[in-house]
């Protein structure tokens, strides 16, 4: 049914643009005979939209990869520098929570590590929505911010680092086995503000897979069964993630992923001081609306790297 749904909206999607570009053609031209310029100027506009809509069409036409229409978990850890780089954190997961709610994706928080004064240490979130993982896994890398410290007396420049990972959510037709025997389990109180809703009991869970090293957590839920079976998935997430990696020989990539959250390693730079830009490293896109950026506002950065990547592994084949 899921299957269905999407060749059914693609279709949907095709014919919607395939009337439009007919009916703005017709009223083109006979605006164009009746000499109406205001007529003539409505035409160009429609098919102008027609064609930016097709333009993004064409785009999600790319996200062909196995996983790529699935929901993803989003983890961001900051780097080192105490309070500066665990705001920044906290910046970049509003600003793809906020890109979330423009394309009414469902956000849901799973873990998180709160900074000692501000911002966060560590945070995981579900992004759910068709195609989440396909525009967001290129999102991949460390993430330089510099500007005025908000947390520095003598208000200087500084530069903060955060990294950004992302795995898509292994459905019910992927199969990833993870034996008993492979897993190291901790139990522990969630973290929380206190208060009457404080967790007396260990319900937060950790997973260490012994094999490959990797490690997730969950909190969020009250129950530890509940917290057993969502850490459980995302496991099984990373486990699939690197695999698919694996097949699409971006060893490259997973490599990059693992590097020192610090300089030279970075694939985004968003400079808020001395000047205002917002930089990919890998695309050579570019944009001075900072504000817009931090507010979500990323589309014509995944739309390049989406591309890049694409182009990329056809070089490759």
């Amino acid at each position: 049914m899921k299957e269905k749904t999407k060749l059914e909206s693609d279709v949907a999607a095709y014919r919607e643009i395939e009337g439009g570009l007919r009916d703005g053609a017709e009223l083109l031209e006979m605006a164009e005979a009746e000499g109406d310029q205001e007529l003539v100027a409505e035409a160009e506009t429609s098919l102008f939209a027609l064609q930016a809509t097709a333009a993004q069409r064409e785009l999600e036409s790319l996200l062909s990869g196995e996983a790529d229409g699935n929901d993803c978990y989003l983890e961001v850890n900051a780097g080192a520098g105490g309070t500066e780089a665990q705001d920044w954190a906290e910046m970049l997961l509003r600003m793809y929570m906020r890109w979330a709610e423009r394309h009414g994706y469902k956000v849901h928080l799973l873990d998180e590590s709160r900074g000692d004064e501000a911002g966060i240490k560590s945070t995981t979130i579900e992004i759910s929505g068709r195609n989440a993982y396909g525009w967001l896994k290129t999102e991949c890398g460390v993430h330089r911010l510099v500007r005025i410290s908000p947390y520095d007396s003598n208000a200087r420049r500084h530069t903060s680092f955060s990294s950004v990972a992302v795995t898509p959510v292994v459905d019910d037709t992927i199969e990833v086995e993870v034996l008993d025997k492979d897993l190291k389990v901790d139990t522990f109180r969630a973290s929380g503000a206190g208060g009457q809703h404080i967790n007396k009991t260990d319900s937060a869970v950790r997973f260490t897979h012994i094999p490959t090293g990797i490690v997730v957590a969950c909190q969020q839920e009250r129950s530890q069964h509940k917290n057993r079976a969502k850490a459980m998935e995302m496991l099984k997430a990373k486990i699939y993630e690197m695999e698919l990696k694996k097949r699409e020989d971006a060893a490259a990539v997973i490599e990059a992923g693992k590097t020192d959250i610090a300089w030279g390693h970075q694939i985004r730079s968003y400079v808020l001081q001395p000047y205002q830009m917002v930089k990919d490293a890998r695309t050579g896109v570019e944009t001075s609306q900072t504000q817009d950026v931090l507010n979500g506002d990323i589309d014509k950065f995944l739309a390049a790297s989406l591309a890049a990547k694409i182009k990329g592994q056809e070089d490759e084949g």
